[in-house]
């Protein structure tokens, strides 16, 4: 083998004009590549961030961004009870001038106008919200949908999916949407039961590499958690189903955040569902839940985002609830990497004398997000931004808090894959007694969370230069 390849060397190395030739295909490559890579139309730092990067991989680099640089898909949508046009908030929404705008940016950019909720309930960590899933599921009458990154053949998964067979069972409609990545180690040998129930299971982007010509999406997955029961009872945040998550099993558990919801909300998560379930199948639903009259006390918004809209709606609606604030905005997110918009957005608040304040685990599960996130430190401590490292479980909650009525909580990091690659969902509130318990939550977090000093010892080797690598590469995370 040695032999033939150094024998097949010798003959192209005696080739004449090979430098040329060698020269003149990279630099076809290049321009080639780098036509493609600008017409994306992108922001400049990472359109330069792939060019340098591809351009010192010759060839190599074609089949890097084929499959994991950024793309955008098209998709049929679902506009049941979905108008863009600037329609008025709900009847006694607010009189506030920033909350009118908001309420209309996010129906203008995501479709879904403001609604209410009955009752919204914090879960905290995996044990409470496997406790309260299971509890649902088992009232359930007449359908179950669940969409999931994450849901592993481990302890959780088993005792979720048995839960759904036992429903399917009864004659309840069980649908469940998974993310062929995230739930990659999920077989059907593990779905099968639930599938002789009459259960459905559906996939998200499989992967389909042997379709090389046809740009794969391996790097765009759905990163949302919904699961909608009887059109009645909805559950979204940040936790998986997965043991990694659920406290009573693990003493590092992931430390988390999800959401138990009741109200008209519940239609809209169902419709968002809906769409992903026709995207993913190719089946459109012709029986969603129809309009429900009860109106809750709690304002609320579904903000969804992804590839199929150039809108970044949740990164929009993070740095507009950031510029609304008026007195403290509290951000805690498990992945920290923003862009200049969220920078600015971060900075100007604590330059202008708000109460900013960040919460990022001591170290994520990714080393490289860690050393991108603390390559941004400095700019924020100088600005007058406090921030705390949460250890030493892996944080995993994503909650923005601004001033005493605003909160975002979801699925959503705040980082550049969040905001523009992956399929995201998060839910807007404006209320004061769910913001409150957020506060109550953060600041119980805070206090247990050292605070990270202007002035900390930061080795050139083990903090500066991997900080500074990293940071390169940030607009590509």
């Amino acid at each position: 083998m040695f032999l033939s390849l150094q024998s097949l060397w010798t003959t192209v190395s005696g080739w004449p004009y090979l430098t040329a030739l060698l020269v003149f295909g990279w630099v076809a490559y290049v321009i080639g590549l780098g036509l493609w890579i600008v017409l994306q139309k992108r922001e400049p730092v990472a359109t330069l961030s792939w060019l340098i990067s591809l351009a010192a991989l010759p060839y190599v680099g074609f089949v890097i961004y084929h499959f994991f640089g950024p793309q955008r898909i098209e998709r049929q949508r679902l506009r049941r009870g979905r108008n863009r046009a600037a329609l008025p908030p709900p009847a006694g929404f607010s009189t506030d001038p920033d909350a009118v705008e908001m309420a209309r940016l996010a129906q203008a950019v995501t479709g879904l106008p403001p609604t209410t909720a009955t009752a919204v309930r914090l879960l905290i960590d995996g044990g409470a919200k496997y406790a309260a899933l299971l509890d649902d599921v088992a009232r359930a009458r007449t359908r179950i949908d669940l969409e999931y990154y994450i849901f592993l053949p481990d302890r959780t998964g088993t005792a979720l999916r048995d839960a759904l067979i036992e429903r399917a069972r009864a004659g309840v409609k069980v649908r469940l949407l998974l993310d062929a990545v995230g739930s990659g180690q999920t077989k059907q040998r593990f779905l099968q039961p639930l599938l002789d129930a009459g259960g459905e299971v559906a996939w998200f982007h499989p992967m389909r590499l042997h379709w090389f010509w046809h740009r794969p999406w391996l790097n765009l997955r759905t990163h949302r958690k919904v699961v909608v029961i009887d059109g009645e009872v909805g559950f979204t945040g940040g936790i998986n189903i997965t043991d990694e998550e659920d406290e009573r099993l693990r003493d590092d558990a992931y430390r988390d955040l999800h959401l138990r919801v009741e109200g008209e909300v519940v239609q809209a998560l169902a419709l968002v569902f809906a769409e992903d379930w026709a995207y993913a199948t190719g089946v459109v639903p012709t029986d969603l839940p129809g309009a429900r009259s009860t109106a809750g006390a709690v304002v609320t918004q579904v903000l969804v985002s992804g590839p199929d809209s150039s809108w970044e709606a949740i990164h929009r609606l993070h740095v507009g609830a950031i510029h609304a604030a008026r007195r403290r905005v509290w951000l805690v997110t498990p992945y920290f990497v923003p862009g200049e918009a969220a920078r600015m957005a971060l900075t100007s608040a604590a330059l202008g004398g708000l109460d900013v304040r960040l919460l990022v685990p001591k170290l994520s599960d990714s080393r490289l997000v860690t050393f991108a996130a603390r390559s941004y430190f400095d700019e924020l401590l100088a600005a007058g931004v406090k921030i705390h490292e949460y250890g030493p479980r892996m944080l995993h909650t994503k909650a923005l808090l601004c001033d005493d009525e605003v909160a975002i909580i979801g699925s959503a990091n705040f980082d550049h894959r969040s905001f523009r690659l992956n399929f995201e969902l998060s839910l807007l509130f404006r209320d004061r007694g769910l913001a409150g318990e957020l506060a109550a939550l953060v600041a119980s977090e805070l206090e247990s969370a050292p605070q990270v000093k202007h002035q900390r010892a930061r080795p050139l080797w083990r903090a500066r230069l991997p900080e500074a690598l990293a940071r390169l590469v940030s607009p590509l995370l």
